[in-house]
């Protein structure tokens, strides 16, 4: 057995300090995906710096109408906050769909952004895999892919992000704000994540002490709608093969505002600026939604065994591009 200190964290400022440098240290919030890769031998972490004590469990409004999100925010809590569900339902949505309800109630929003790849080849210390063991090689790439990306992929790693919540922050322009020894910072959600290129171990820009302290969601223009769908291989308690998460804004048929991002299609979540371009100041009819999808998803470079990705994809945000443009 690995010898693992445990640090009480009393204030951010001990808690940063605790991580920076040592490279094997592990925050621990909710601890649902990080004790589960510790029993499988992933993650061994040196030492656990316990953030639960924190004072970052709260969803405030800001002064401009924006809400930030505490990182130690409990998903279920965040999935039932009256202004999460009266300004960003996709977001509620996005929360609900994911894990199980005894789940939800432990996990939090940082650990829920900062969860590793579900691929079985990252979680069997048994077979090689580029995101675990650098320079092992990746054993999905030509083994068995059917759930992993069509998007960003590259020949070192073809891992999917699993988070829900993750793609409806994307869609709605989040901020992270972090907190280091040296002075915190802010990166936008899209860029928070990596393609896997050839450093796959690195998931996101995160540094060594960094902590996150929150997220920012700005305002939506006034009027606009938003939808999170998912589709998994069963009803409940599966990570997505594809979903959608989009916000649209309509003044007078015309689309002013869109944020519309893929989950299970890459190794972040995937903001379709494609589909968002080709919208952005025309009418939505159908076959403008249809070429709009259909532009993003061109970029698509399918595996063996999920080509079917591409089409579910494409069947997914029409359907919901079309619901809400419809409801406006």
């Amino acid at each position: 057995m690995k010898p693992m200190a445990y640090v009480r964290a009393h204030s951010v400022e001990e808690a940063a300090t605790a991580h920076a440098g040592r490279p094997e240290a592990r925050y621990l919030g909710g601890g649902t995906n990080l004790v589960d890769l510790m029993k499988l031998g992933v993650e061994r972490p040196d030492v656990l710096i316990d953030i639960t004590r924190l004072p970052l469990d709260q969803v405030e409004e800001l002064p401009d109408g924006a809400l930030r999100i505490g990182a130690t925010v409990r998903n279920s809590d965040l999935a039932a906050h009256p202004l999460v569900l009266e300004r960003y339902p996709v977001l509620s949505q996005a929360v609900l769909s994911g894990a199980s309800g005894q789940l939800r109630n432990v996990a939090t929003t940082a650990g829920n952004l900062l969860q590793r790849t579900r691929c079985a080849y990252f979680q069997d210390v048994g077979k090689p895999c580029n995101k675990r063991v650098p320079g092992s090689g990746c054993g999905a790439l030509n083994g068995v892919n059917r759930d992993h990306a069509v998007l960003g992929h590259s020949e070192h790693c073809v891992a999917t992000h699993p988070s829900d919540l993750a793609v409806a922050l994307a869609a709605l322009d989040a901020v992270v704000e972090t907190a280091r020894p040296s002075g915190g910072r802010t990166v936008e959600l899209t860029e928070f994540y990596r393609l896997p290129q050839d450093t796959p171990e690195q998931d996101t820009v995160i540094r060594p002490g960094e902590l996150i302290t929150g997220v920012l969601l700005p305002p939506l223009p006034g009027g606009s709608v938003s939808r999170y769908r998912k589709a998994r291989d069963r009803a409940s308690y599966a990570f997505a093969l594809a979903s959608v998460a989009a916000v649209v804004h309509l003044d007078g048929g015309v689309v002013r505002h869109i944020g519309l991002a893929f989950g299970g299609l890459a190794h972040r979540p995937w903001r379709a600026r494609r589909t968002e371009a080709a919208l952005l100041g025309s009418r939505p009819t159908p076959e403008a939604l249809a070429q709009a999808v259909d532009a993003e998803l061109a970029a698509a470079v399918p595996l063996r065994d999920n080509a079917y990705k591409v089409a579910l994809a494409r069947d997914l945000a029409r359907e919901v591009l079309g619901s809400l443009t419809a409801r406006t």
